[in-house]
């Protein structure tokens, strides 16, 4: 990958960000989203956040190497600490877990103050942002499931906004679904999203007929909170239409 390409998963991230933004890359190992966005004009300013050494120095080199200094401003430091207030209105995380995704989001919130939409890429645990949100005043907008190199990536897109709003949409009996496997991704489930769950049901298939051996409270425990996210699984696999039509935001 180089600075005019971009992974399938950081070009979903990219087609998220509004002309014209202000955006910080928080962990932005080698500085390729910034560097893509603003070779392809997109953006106006970038923060390249970055707590490693290694990444941050390959960051620095490569913005150096282009001549965007100015305009990609690598910064070393944890999280948000590498932004000021009210000098970025996007905030992209991406390639984490959610719940670090989380803690980042969490420690130093009030840099979110001026912040207009959040991008967010976690590779586990999409769950935790979702709740996330919800608690914090961010609507999401929309979400993107990818498939790249045989793992499963989910984009989420938030706002400010009212953080119901997603899921008021869907039956009552399927917010707790809508959690785990996300509001519009059930609306408009996309193969990439039938895949991924159907290979987490025949994960959890495997567990189950593992634990047909087993005795006791423990195994039995186990075995219904599994029969418990299989069916619900199942449910969201059967929920919604088969397109992948929604607009972009």
């Amino acid at each position: 990958m180089n600075e005019h390409q971009l992974s399938k998963r950081l070009m979903q991230v990219a087609e998220y960000v509004p002309h014209g933004s202000r955006m910080a890359d928080i962990g932005s190992d080698h500085a390729y989203l910034p560097i893509f966005l603003v070779l392809n004009g997109k953006i106006s300013f970038a923060i390249a956040g970055e707590v490693n050494d290694g990444p941050y120095e390959s960051a620095k080199a490569q913005v150096d190497r282009l001549g965007l200094q100015g305009v990609v401003d690598v910064r070393k430091g944890d999280g948000l600490a590498v932004i000021d207030a009210e000098e970025v209105d996007v905030i992209c995380i991406a390639g984490m877990g959610g719940a670090l995704i989380r803690q980042i989001l969490s420690e130093q919130s009030s840099k979110l103050n001026q912040v207009k939409r959040l991008i967010l890429q976690p590779n586990v645990a999409s769950h935790i942002l979702r709740e996330w949100c919800l608690e914090n005043g961010w609507e999401l907008k929309d979400e993107r499931m990818v498939a790249e190199d045989d793992k499963y990536y989910e984009v989420l897109i938030a706002d400010r906004g009212t953080p119901s709003v997603p899921y008021e949409q869907l039956p009552e009996a399927w917010r707790l679904h809508a959690l785990t496997m996300g509001p519009f991704l059930l609306r408009h489930p996309n193969q990439a999203f039938i895949d991924k769950w159907t290979y987490e049901l025949n994960k959890r298939k495997k567990i189950l007929e593992s634990l047909d051996n087993g005795v006791g409270p423990d195994v039995e425990e186990k075995k219904k909170l599994i029969e418990t996210e299989m069916a619900m699984i199942q449910e969201g696999l059967k929920y919604g239409s088969r397109s992948d039509d929604h607009p972009m935001v």
